[in-house]
């Protein structure tokens, strides 16, 4: 049997047009970044361009650019409490729609946005849907001068950091200036407690671990995108 949805573009292009499909006239939109959102704004651009009407909160410099160029109006973060919906992707999910994200470096502005928000909606291919996370590394957000003190932190909780780097070497930055580093725990047997301790530390700005905010999923599949609730179980 051939498969509906044969490529990873194609299952994300599949689940953030699904997703995109919620949104209705009027709302206010926050938009997530990386490659599945981007698919996202590509469909809620076109149907803005065929009369849809709404305003939307980019979590990236990078997808107000693309939200710009595809016609769809922008308001300034600063200038919002709460938002009707927002569409973001996730590096690894687990059954109860705890999640990893942040491999775009974004996931500091993804939290506000997510947690603004009356609903959140991932949308992610297949290989996304894990059993249990921890196969990705979790990104934090630090505060430069804290690196150390952070990294020692992350180190007492059972993780390795290690600083994300850019093309040529340098520290990689996030929209706000700082730094990132990537927090290999290897099977995480309590998202919930190790979102907490990384909280606590201090210079900590903010982590990947997304263990409350999801409220809904479009996972596409080889054969079809399936949708759930959060308390469903889909795998």
């Amino acid at each position: 049997m051939t498969s509906v949805l044969k490529s990873t573009d194609e299952q994300k292009r599949a689940a953030a047009e699904a997703a995109v499909a919620e949104i209705a006239d009027g709302m206010l939109i926050g938009l997530g970044t990386g490659t599945t959102a981007s698919f996202a704004i590509q469909a809620l651009g076109r149907r803005v361009a065929h009369g849809l009407s709404v305003r939307a909160v980019a979590t990236s410099d990078r997808t107000a650019a693309a939200a710009a160029a595809a016609g769809i109006a922008l308001v300034d973060p600063a200038d919002v409490a709460a938002l009707d919906l927002c569409i973001d992707g996730v590096d690894e999910i687990d059954p109860f729609f705890r999640a990893i994200k942040g491999a775009g470096g974004t996931m500091l502005r993804e939290k506000i946005l997510a947690s603004a928000a009356r609903r959140m909606v991932a949308i992610a291919d297949s290989s996304k849907a894990v059993g249990r996370l921890g196969a990705r590394p979790v990104p934090v957000e630090v505060l430069p001068l804290a690196k150390r003190f952070v990294e020692r932190g992350i180190v007492a909780a059972g993780g390795e950091p290690q600083l994300r780097l850019d093309a040529r070497g340098c520290p990689w930055r996030t929209d706000q200036g700082n730094i990132i580093l990537d927090c290999a725990f290897g099977p995480i047997g309590d998202p919930v407690a190790l979102a907490a301790r990384l909280a606590e530390i201090p210079g900590l700005l903010g982590h990947g671990l997304f263990v409350s905010e999801v409220d809904a999923l479009y996972l596409g599949t080889p054969d079809a995108v399936v949708r759930s609730e959060r308390g469903d179980c889909a795998w």
